[in-house]
């Protein structure tokens, strides 16, 4: 490759990544936080306007975090002071790589490096972080008042799953503590949670937090298709296709709208065009009870059910639900697997979750619930 090829391709990069919606920011804490190094004055003060920022990132549903070299009971206690400590998720306070606390708060998130932003005042920690994950946005701490009008910052729509997304995080925090301890098969912990979920059709009112999870959605997505808010409102009326969103809850309280299925429907086979949930459910069962919803209904209808699936780097969980649910792969198709399901067998529900299903596919007659 010559070198202005490979300049041209360096800045194409760069405007992806800069075009790029952030999921979580990562802040350092001395003199980005607050002003000052708190191990040398302990009377460190919030930089200005800082609150703000965090606060309206949240409001945004823009996860936060810390990456900090500080004392961890020292650092944690100032942050209680000021009064902020509940707006990050799985701090990494310790003397260590910032590149290795980034890459540990991806990994607790469960959300692609590349969608993180993270926010010092050192040009070494900058550089480092972006040596050793170029997909990273890093940005200076004096810009800090500036990210809000950038547009990796600004979701499109803000919903009642953004406004709660940290609180539905520290939910699974405590879940995850709860599943850490228990001792036994993982269906007898599901039992003990009293999982509910709702599935049936979407509405208009629910074609914000759609195209949102098209968009958000990446590691368990069969096609990594996404969809604005005009498509997804064509599709919704469309009388031959049915979208279904799906929600969840539990009794620690609501996951909100996690799941979204796109089915088309034929005379001879039904086909699922997209079949996607939130990465917060991936341990859930979700995607078999929906599989199993949809080959019960096609069965009903008289027809098979077939599934297309485009590979991903992040998507095979996905490819492995079809299988496990019995789906063969008959062909490729324009670049697309294509599974089939005869729909000869239908399998219940798995015991440890109640399923709801509100309007369903329209083929059938459903109770509405």
């Amino acid at each position: 490759m010559s070198s202005n090829a490979l300049l041209a391709e360096l800045e194409k990069d760069k405007e992806e990544r800069q075009t790029k919606s952030v999921k979580v920011v990562v802040w350092d804490l001395d003199n980005t936080v607050w002003d000052g190094v708190l191990l040398e004055d302990d009377s460190v003060t919030l930089n200005p306007g800082v609150v703000d920022v965090i606060k309206e990132l949240d409001r945004r549903g823009i996860l936060q975090s810390i990456s900090s070299k500080n004392d961890h009971a020292t650092a944690m206690a100032k942050l209680r002071h000021f009064g902020i400590e509940e707006y990050f998720l799985y701090p990494q306070i310790n003397w260590g790589s910032k590149a290795a606390s980034v890459q540990a708060i991806a990994t607790a998130i469960n959300v692609g490096i590349d969608t993180i932003a993270f926010i010092d005042d050192q040009p070494f920690e900058r550089e480092e972080v972006a040596c050793s994950h170029p997909e990273v946005l890093c940005i200076d701490a004096v810009e800090l008042n500036s990210i809000l009008e950038r547009s990796e910052f600004i979701p499109r729509f803000i919903t009642d799953e953004s406004k709660s997304r940290r609180l539905m995080y520290l939910s699974d925090i405590q879940r995850n503590t709860v599943e850490g301890e228990f001792e036994g098969p993982k269906e007898e912990f599901l039992a003990t949670l009293d999982l509910e979920l709702t599935l049936g059709r979407a509405t208009e009112k629910d074609l914000q937090r759609a195209e949102e999870l098209t968009k958000r959605t990446h590691q368990l997505n069969t096609t990594g298709r996404t969809y604005n808010y005009d498509e997804l409102k064509a599709i919704m009326a469309s009388p031959d296709h049915d979208l279904l969103i799906a929600g969840l809850k539990d009794k620690y309280g609501t996951y909100g709208k996690i799941g979204l299925c796109l089915v088309e429907r034929g005379s001879e086979y039904w086909t699922v065009k997209l079949l996607l949930m939130s990465c917060r459910v991936m341990s859930r069962g979700v995607g078999t009870i929906i599989i199993n919803y949809l080959i019960s209904e096609a069965h009903k209808a008289g027809v098979s059910l077939r599934a297309e699936f485009i590979r991903t780097d992040r998507n095979r969980m996905m490819y492995i639900t079809y299988r496990l649910g019995n789906f063969k792969n008959i062909g490729e198709e324009d670049g697309m697997d294509i599974l089939e399901n005869d729909c000869s067998e239908v399998s219940d529900y798995p015991s440890y979750a109640s399923v709801r299903i509100v309007d369903g596919i329209r083929s059938c007659q459903h109770e509405v619930a």
